[in-house]
């Protein structure tokens, strides 16, 4: 992209601006977001993880000309304005879900063709008053359609039933001449048998130099990632009976749609979350701020004693067991499990919401 080629070479004055301004470009990729196949996060997640990239130059901007020259400040400040909110709240708005293409190659808002000229239609009579009792009779007379006509008929007061026919023996289902127990052959073949979605190709490689996606990889058990950085994220999908270790520091790690999966990582600079997935474990060797885990039955947690004031997060989710080392070197390990049944009671004026212990007899 010619944009990040103006940050090659000899190092202008204006380098952060210049990869600040290139890495934020790649945010306007959500337009090519054709679900969750294609590789890419969600359009609105896309355009927050492309301006975390450029952000870390932004902010160098801010400091370096805080005190030297608002108008770079300005700039920068802009620029951010430009992705978040900007672009942002207008993916959000029109397309959380990716672009609609029309079917039929042309633009979707495209006016249809005028028709012909005609002779002109005589003008319209002056409008009735609101209030005359003419336009009342009018409307009144004008016979509704769907639910308004249901309404109309309770609102008149008249029984709604009072229009039905009456269903004689012979139309009720048990006593209907045409329903037969023997289903013919031409009717069982015409029987559709259900569909399974098929599981796409395994995948383990490096997207736009800024996302891991490894994918639909099943039984295998020495997937490592070794060449990743701060700046990069992981996404783990459709995984199954495997072992993934990723080997140093990166931004971001999500496990989606994994079946006895084993992840086991370094460090993570924001989060590493866990969603929808089902007998999972993750076991984290450095540090981790944040670890959440969504709609998954069966994780067991692995923390070390850097990640031990990380904030675990827990919704609609079951069998959930966090490990942490012992005091001592040679300790075993100490296993809890997170609740998942809580009381509510209201008091004072709110509910009160404490989790269900469970003591022995």
């Amino acid at each position: 992209m010619k944009a990040n080629a103006l940050t090659e070479g000899r190092r202008s004055d204006f380098f952060n601006h210049l990869k600040s301004a290139a890495d934020s470009l790649s945010a306007l990729a959500w337009i090519a977001y054709s679900g969750k196949e294609c590789g890419m996060s969600m359009p609105i997640a896309h355009v927050e993880e492309s301006w975390q990239m450029a952000e870390f130059y932004n902010n160098k901007i801010l400091v370096e000309y805080k005190s030297k020259d608002p108008n770079h400040v300005e700039w920068a400040k802009a620029i951010k304005e430009l992705y978040l909110p900007g672009l942002r709240d207008y993916v959000k708005s029109n397309y959380p879900l990716g672009p609609v293409w029309s079917p039929t190659g042309k633009p979707a808002a495209a006016p249809p063709k005028a028709p012909t000229a005609a002779a002109p239609a005589p003008p319209p009579p002056p409008p009735a008053s609101l209030f005359s009792s003419e336009s009342s009779q009018a409307s009144s007379s004008r016979p509704k359609e769907g639910m308004a006509a249901v309404f109309q008929e309770i609102s008149s007061g008249k029984p709604v039933t009072s229009g039905l026919r009456k269903v004689t023996d012979d139309m009720k289902t048990k006593n209907r001449s045409d329903r037969t127990g023997v289903v013919g052959a031409s009717e069982k073949g015409r029987t559709s048998s259900p569909t399974f979605s098929k599981a796409g190709p395994p995948k383990l490689e490096l997207q736009m130099g800024r996302k891991w996606v490894v994918e639909n990889q099943i039984g295998k058990k020495q997937l490592i990632i070794d060449d990743c950085d701060a700046k990069q994220s992981v996404y783990v999908y459709g995984c199954k009976e495997s072992v993934l270790q990723i080997q140093g520091k990166v931004n971001n790690i999500t496990v989606d749609k994994c079946t006895k999966m084993g992840v086991v990582f370094t460090d993570v600079v924001a989060a590493c979350e866990i969603v929808n997935c089902n007998g999972v474990e993750v076991q984290c060797q450095g540090s981790a701020p944040t670890i959440s885990v969504d709609n998954t039955a069966g994780c067991q947690l692995y923390l070390s004693k850097e990640s031990l004031g990380a904030s675990i997060t827990t919704a609609k989710s079951s069998e959930i067991n966090v490990l942490v080392p012992g005091a001592e070197p040679d300790a075993d390990w100490g296993e809890h499990a997170l609740p998942q049944q809580f009381i509510h009671v209201f008091k004072d004026g709110h509910f009160e919401t404490t989790p269900v212990s469970h003591s022995g007899g």
